[in-house]
């Protein structure tokens, strides 16, 4: 069977045990609601499972294991139910499981990112397929949540484990180490002498559960004060200023605020914008723009605004 076709060959319904039924090891969903599963358990006690659960018998074990259904069961089995009612579908391959339970959920509500990226590893890894694209075509995600699966499974399995915890309350949110991926990967950054990339996102983890950062977000304009010091070649500076932020819980990303950085960047910034308007102005008829006489007002403003600065700046050249 195609890896690329995720139809499994049904079998029948049936009626089975509850407790003969196991868990998909590759579920990319681990990680379950409890509010959401007591209103699933209150349906269920109400009116039953209305919708079979899909299972498959694994030849080697005998076990049946769930495609699709595990939060029903889940309920049945806190419910006492002593039977479930299943579509029984014949065994899959390791790819075409994985790939089906991608397909049956993929117009469900999001699963936490984290069990999708290790459910996506096992995909990776037995087909040898690196490819976002590829990954997407077969899994039903977009392009845009596989890069930020990959990106999560470049952590080690320690803060892997932080976005696995069943309570959420501990659970540290997927987005936080996806906002944290582009400072702790930059190339500037890992050269710092001090720099060590698990000991900085200790330290990230810290400020975050002090709130000492506005929102995960923070990380991009942490990002943008590393690539502006970079342009205004201030390396020193910046080493000094993120080392303290990284050792200071309480520095916010402001600390990383270098003042020429910012100027060097607004200017490389301005100029950009100078040089189109120059292109355009340059292409002005002057004879046949004549009667506009609302942009010649506004261009001599900007004129005697760009001279008046020219004259500030050779003031201080000057001086």
């Amino acid at each position: 069977m195609s890896t690329t076709d995720p139809t499994i060959r049904a079998i029948g319904v049936k009626t089975l045990p509850t407790g003969e039924l196991n868990p998909n090891p590759h579920n990319p969903r681990m990680l379950f609601d409890r509010v959401d599963l007591d209103v699933l358990r209150d349906s269920i006690a109400r009116v039953g499972i209305l919708v079979p659960l899909t299972v498959y018998q694994e030849q080697r074990s005998g076990r049946y294991v769930i495609l699709d259904g595990q939060r029903r069961w889940m309920c049945a089995k806190d419910l006492k139910l002593p039977t479930v009612p299943v579509n029984a579908v014949a065994e899959p391959s390791l790819v075409e499981n994985i790939v089906t339970m991608f397909q049956i959920h993929k117009l469900r509500r999001d699963w936490e990112l984290m069990p999708t990226a290790l459910t996506l590893e096992v995909l990776m890894s037995k087909l040898k397929e690196k490819s976002e694209r590829r990954l997407a075509e077969l899994t039903g995600l977009d392009v845009a949540v596989v890069v930020r699966c990959k990106k999560l499974l470049s952590y080690p399995k320690r803060y892997q484990d932080m976005m696995l915890d069943l309570e959420p309350s501990k659970r540290i949110k997927a987005d936080f180490f996806i906002e944290l991926h582009p400072v702790r990967t930059d190339r500037w950054v890992n050269k710092f002498e001090w720099f060590k990339k698990d000991k900085f996102t200790d330290s990230m983890l810290e400020k975050h559960r002090k709130k000492h950062l506005r929102a995960v977000t923070e990380f991009r304009v942490v990002k943008q004060h590393i690539t502006n010091a970079v342009r205004a070649n201030r390396i020193g500076a910046l080493s000094k200023r993120l080392h303290e932020f990284a050792e200071q819980t309480e520095l916010g990303s402001d600390h990383l605020n270098i003042e020429p950085a910012t100027i060097t960047a607004n200017a490389r910034r301005l100029e950009r914008a100078a040089h189109s308007l120059l292109d355009e102005v340059e292409t002005i008829d002057g004879k046949a723009w004549y009667g506009e006489n609302q942009l010649w007002s506004t261009l001599e403003k900007l004129a005697e605004a760009i001279r008046k600065k020219l004259r500030q700046a050779n003031l201080r050249l000057v001086q």
